[in-house]
């Protein structure tokens, strides 16, 4: 699978899809793969307040649980309620679909020193 070219990405396997300050927040088909079938998404509750790095929630699977960390700093104004019920939408969708959050960033400058879909490519290339 490609990488949306106008996404950014993390060391932490997530993307984000910066709209003015609106980030929509998701993980990667390469972390999606390297989980396995996902069982069960913990959305962070809308009105959150995140600093990057903190953790947005978790996606369960059935070989592990992982941390999402937040890509930017900011307010959660949305999540992907459709995930509750059938949360291995990530899987099949991981870059659609599978979002599971927006981000009003504080400062969306930050998604700026982020990854871009080369340089992503790059680093799961070096890791496997």
């Amino acid at each position: 699978m490609g990488y949306p070219a106008n996404y950014r990405y993390t060391e932490d396997h997530e993307w984000i899809e910066l709209d003015g300050n609106r980030a929509k927040v998701g993980i990667t088909d390469h972390a999606q793969s390297e989980l396995g079938d996902v069982v069960f998404v913990e959305l962070p509750a809308v009105g959150t307040t995140l600093n990057k790095g903190d953790t947005l929630g978790t996606v369960e699977s059935v070989k592990a649980v992982s941390d999402v960390f937040a890509p930017v700093s900011g307010k959660v104004v949305e999540v992907n309620s459709e995930l509750e019920s059938t949360p291995e939408t990530i899987n099949s969708d991981p870059h659609g679909k599978g979002w599971i959050a927006v981000i009003e960033a504080s400062d969306p400058s930050e998604g700026d020193s982020l990854l871009d879909a080369a340089a992503y490519e790059r680093l799961i290339s070096e890791e496997e």
